[in-house]
């Protein structure tokens, strides 16, 4: 796909503050005159809401499950015709994504195994692989803080044990596909705005 708009996944774990940097990021590429559309996974689709409801403990579902709807997830994520990834970058829109595959490749490989989850997801890595990958990395402990301050309930990947391992399993996928895909990893621990900075910085160099 040959165009001069970006896609861009924003990773990291719970509490690192993806949210924020692609709102961040956003408002700026706009400020500087681009089209810019962000989105997150899971989707508000129907088969995200399922996820949604399994992470709240509204439904059961087992891990192979779970990995096996965010494939589903992923590739309407990218095909929908209405306001698809693909067609949203063929419209011209720079495309800022709060989570893609490597989100998979860590979360999922906490409970099975990496290279299954690499290649029921290489479908949607043959469609369309991120410009740049923005990892913002913080540590478990610091996660955990940032999830339970304020909140009432935690999501069921949500614990420092799985944290810890998922930290692990991204840096794992990081190495093993880091001659495919370009990636960044950006301190997380910082103020915010320090951070937006910086992701500006290595967004435009790209452009």
């Amino acid at each position: 796909m040959s165009r001069s708009n970006l896609f861009i996944a924003l990773e990291g774990i719970d509490g690192s503050g993806k949210s924020t940097q692609s709102k961040l990021l956003a408002e700026t590429l706009t400020d500087m005159g681009h089209k810019v559309y962000t989105t997150f996974e899971p989707t508000d689709s129907r088969i995200g809401v399922m996820i949604r409801d399994i992470f709240s403990h509204r439904m059961e579902g087992d891990h192979r499950v779970i990995a096996a709807l965010f494939v589903a997830d992923r590739l309407n994520h990218l095909l929908n015709s209405q306001d698809g990834i693909l067609k949203k970058l063929d419209e011209g829109y720079t495309v800022i994504t709060d989570r893609y595959y490597f989100s998979s490749y860590a979360y999922h490989s906490a409970h099975m195994d990496m290279d299954w989850v690499i290649k029921v997801n290489a479908l949607s890595a043959e469609l369309l692989r991120p410009d740049l990958n923005i990892y913002i990395d913080i540590s478990p402990e610091v996660s955990m803080e940032r999830i339970n301050k304020g909140r009432t309930s935690v999501e069921m990947y949500e614990t420092l044990e799985n944290l810890t391992v998922v930290s692990q399993k991204y840096q794992q996928a990081f190495e093993l596909l880091s001659d495919v895909e370009k990636i960044v990893k950006i301190d997380g621990n910082r103020h915010a705005d320090v951070i937006a900075e910086e992701i500006k910085q290595q967004v435009m160099s790209l452009m």
